[in-house]
């Protein structure tokens, strides 16, 4: 039998989906049993899976102890020797961080500890502002991601309460999103709203656009404007108004405007001016049209890259 205490930042959970994280080794199909059989109660008495849980609350949990091992992955960001994070905001909910270019966000097939959110741990473990071992199913998140050979602004959650705000916010498209990004060819207007059905392919992991709605594609919508014209490739600002995956880079190839530098979407050779794609994330606009609840204070607020550099001058002088 083990026993806890519910904290702030595992409150507000189902009681069925907690036990799923805390007990991340066990079954679900023994989680529910188990739920059924009695043996888990909340401040003494049995407990529906239903159950929503407060700080404070009190666990009894009748489970084996094989089911309570901790994994040593959990912890992985510790083998990190520094954090290495270009913080742009931070304030005691969140955390914008400009990722480098190369960088993954999450754990990939190369299985290196040395990613976006592990830095960000390291970092905010290193301040004393998480504890690993405090909560039993929050640590810092991050609310969206990018590509890892794209550079530019993420961000992340320091606590549960912001993680569900964020969460939502960016599902009803609160967040504004803006990109800088160089294109192949001047496209045919100075700005333009696109849209186009998207598809991602699983086995290639590319995405596939049409023109025209097809079973299984989803609309995608891309707002963008000229910066500047250089001889052979425009500059632009896009702004996402949806957000599929590889959306820029898929839609300006579509477009027969692939970005420099991008060898999915694109063909590079041996007299390619960049090796990696033309795209950095430089802008955010928190734009709540509701209430925002602990991160009402970031309303209207915008945070951006101060002096955002996609390309070295000795390339731009090639352009």
């Amino acid at each position: 039998m083990k026993s806890l205490t519910v904290t702030k930042n595992d409150s507000g959970q189902r009681l069925d989906k907690f036990l799923i994280k805390y007990l991340s080794s066990m079954p679900k199909s023994l989680v529910y049993k188990s739920l059924r059989k009695k043996r888990v109660k909340v401040n003494g008495k049995r407990a529906t899976e239903t159950l929503i849980l407060n700080e404070g609350d009190f666990l009894e949990l009748y489970i084996n102890d094989e089911f309570f091992e901790v994994k040593d992955s959990v912890h992985e960001f510790m083998s990190l020797t520094s954090a290495g994070l270009d913080v742009i905001y931070e304030d005691e909910n969140i955390i914008i961080v400009n990722k480098p270019q190369g960088l993954s966000v999450h754990a990939d097939e190369s299985k290196t500890p040395d990613t976006l959110i592990n830095r960000i741990q390291k970092y905010l473990y290193d301040k004393g502002e998480y504890n690993p071992d405090a909560d039993l199913t929050f640590s810092p998140t991050l609310a969206h991601r990018i590509d890892k050979n794209t550079m530019g602004l993420v961000i992340a959650a320091k606590n549960a309460e912001a993680l569900r705000v964020l969460n939502e916010k960016i599902k009803y498209k609160e967040i504004r999103k803006f990109y800088l990004c160089i294109i192949r060819g001047h496209i045919y207007k100075e700005e333009d709203t696109l849209s186009a059905f998207h598809l991602k392919d699983e086995k290639s992991k590319l995405a596939v656009i049409s023109d025209t709605k097809k079973p299984g594609f989803k609309e995608m919508i891309t707002k963008y404007k000229v910066l500047r014209k250089y001889k052979n490739h425009d500059l632009l600002e896009v702004e996402l108004i949806t957000g599929r995956t590889h959306q820029i880079r898929a839609h300006f190839a579509h477009l027969g405007h692939p970005l420099l530098g991008d060898g999915k979407y694109g063909k590079l050779d041996k007299n390619s001016l960049l090796r990696r794609q033309a795209l950095i994330a430089c802008r955010l606009i928190f734009d709540f049209s509701g209430d925002a609840g602990v991160l009402n204070y970031l309303n209207n607020k915008e945070i951006k890259i101060p002096r955002p550099q996609l390309i070295t001058k000795e390339i731009e002088e090639k352009l």
